[in-house]
């Protein structure tokens, strides 16, 4: 243990990815796909090899500012890593392309989720694969959140720390005209002691996270098995629910095999994206001693119980006049009445924590009513995204509620000049520096689409395409693409597997490029791609 914790980050990575390798390969070969497997195996004890020789040449270099080296390891991380996790992808589709390969893989560990291939089109163990990319990715976003991105004081940390760089509850705070007492949120982390190592911290991390998410992984395959799931259906339904990619090697809705039942289980399974309450580390986040007063938890069920209200209302006037008449018309009519509204609580909760899962009464809700569903609704929620520090994308739960609670407590000084707002410190708190920062992020967040926007449609693409793509990546909920219906482009080719029709494998090579970017900037998120460029993150 002491060796690895000597080396850098991306090395340990790179093994461990290399390592993972060879479960697929296995996969393979008991499928009888030995030519697959092969290349897994093979593939697998080269890069680890490689990951030897490289972790024996950087173990005895000066470790140096390591704790400045961490939002570059996690650019490295998304950008880098999935070059070597392509190879074996490459080299199974050959007609693909390495650049398919890796554009697959970077939507992969971002837990993006889109895809350039047709579900049937892929062999098993691809698929495999894939959904354990996926995996490891939510699971290095989680420990990243505390281990790597706390410290810096980004990533959604920012909304709660304390700008003093004191405990506010027993210590006065500073004079505010007393700069030198300031910390600013995107200042570098001190100390370079073994605490403040980032290897240290993400392994101290990574003993509490990684058993919770491989036992929920583990015990949400079991359940769906039960529920009639087929062995790797169920087991990448688990990989995409806990890592909030939506990866599945099947089309379709999330339970055509287990039905509601099945999307019951992984309805209770998405909740853990909405809050870090559910998962060890970042208490900084807790804003409430309750779980029913968690803000986060009470934000997502009012945004889900919303949209579903208006997309149930839609479908019900919508079915006025065209339902059947009678007794086994109304009861047929009540089946339908209860089918739109779990799809639409299903569907508000999985494009919330930006799975971008549909139910299997998504359609049935639209063939009640005859109207189409309404997608922008869905590219809202994925935009609004889920907790702060979990896999989940989008702006985060917390930002929207500081701002929330800002706009209340303006509306109440309107009404009530001289009034108190009173709640606390954290209230405070989020009312005034997490609504500024919130505010901030958000008018990043909008640039950040605006440009991307910009920047696919020189390549002569619709702009409501151009629209949905840019926030499917940011966002980092690839399925939704696949929800809203496109204008498909036929000017790229991921090879006999690629499918265009979906919105992505069609795409110009340079506009893959510019949206893996955007999938990489929205995991990271603007602030922490900033911090890179801040004097203060690199003077010494």
């Amino acid at each position: 243990m002491g060796f690895l914790l000597r080396l850098p980050l991306i090395v340990i990575l790179a093994g461990i990815g290399a390592l993972a390798m060879v479960l697929p390969g296995l996969y393979a070969h008991a499928q009888n796909l030995h030519k697959i497997g092969s290349i897994f195996l093979g593939a697998a004890g080269l890069f680890f090899l490689l990951s030897v020789i490289l972790a024996l040449a950087t173990a005895n270099a000066p470790a140096g500012p390591r704790a400045r080296s961490v939002l570059l390891t996690m650019l490295g991380t998304m950008a880098l890593l999935p070059a070597m996790l392509a190879v074996p992808f490459a080299l199974s589709v050959p007609d693909t392309g390495f650049f398919n390969a890796w554009w697959e893989m970077v939507s992969c560990l971002t837990t993006t989720g889109a895809s350039l291939y047709s579900a049937e089109l892929l062999a098993p163990p691809l698929h495999l694969w894939r959904a354990m990319v996926g995996w490891m990715g939510g699971l290095f976003m989680l420990v990243a959140a505390v281990a790597l991105l706390a410290p810096l004081r980004v990533g959604g940390f920012e909304i709660l720390a304390s700008p003093y760089g004191r405990s506010e509850r027993f210590e006065r705070l500073p004079r505010s005209a007393d700069g030198r007492a300031i910390m600013m949120p995107l200042s570098a982390p001190v100390g370079l002691s073994d605490a403040a190592d980032p290897v240290h911290r993400v392994v101290k991390v990574t003993r509490l996270v990684l058993p919770l998410y491989a036992g929920l992984t583990m015990l949400m395959w079991v359940l769906l098995l039960m529920m009639g799931e087929s062995g790797l259906v169920a087991l990448t339904r688990a990989m995409g629910t806990l890592s909030t990619s939506g990866i599945s090697p099947v089309n379709g809705p999330a339970g055509q095999g287990s039905g509601v039942p099945g999307e019951v289980v992984i309805f209770l399974f998405l909740i853990p994206a909405l809050s870090r309450r559910f998962w060890p580390g970042g208490r900084e986040l807790r804003v409430s001693a309750s779980l029913l007063d968690d803000p986060e938890l009470r934000m997502a069920a009012g945004a889900v119980l919303l949209v579903s209200v208006v997309l149930f209302a839609r479908h019900f006037f919508g079915a006025i006049g065209v339902s059947p008449t009678g007794a086994a018309g109304v009861l047929e009519t009540l089946d339908s009445a209860a089918s739109a509204a779990w799809g639409g609580i299903f569907n508000g909760l999985s494009y919330l924590t930006t799975t971008g899962w549909n139910s299997v009464e998504w359609q049935g809700a639209r063939n009640w009513s005859g109207l189409s569903s309404p997608g922008l609704m869905l590219a809202g929620l994925a935009i609004m995204g889920g907790g702060v520090a979990t896999t989940a994308g989008g702006v985060k739960l917390l930002r929207v509620y500081a701002l929330a609670r800002h706009s209340e407590r303006e509306l109440e000084k309107i009404v009530h000049a001289s009034s108190v707002g009173g709640g606390g410190v954290m209230a405070r708190r989020l009312r005034r520096e997490g609504a500024y920062l919130a505010f901030i992020f958000f008018m990043l967040f909008a640039i950040s689409l605006a440009v991307v926007v910009m920047m696919i449609s020189v390549q002569q693409i619709e702009f409501d395409s151009a629209t949905i793509l840019s926030i499917a990546a940011l966002t980092n909920t690839g399925p939704l693409a696949g929800a809203i219906p496109l204008t498909p482009v036929f000017q790229g080719s991921a090879g006999m597997a690629g499918a265009p029709w979906q919105g992505w494998a069609g795409l110009p090579a340079a506009t893959k490029a510019i949206l893996a970017g955007a999938m990489v900037l929205g995991r990271l998120e603007t602030l922490a791609i900033l911090a890179l460029f801040s004097p203060e993150y690199w003077r010494r």
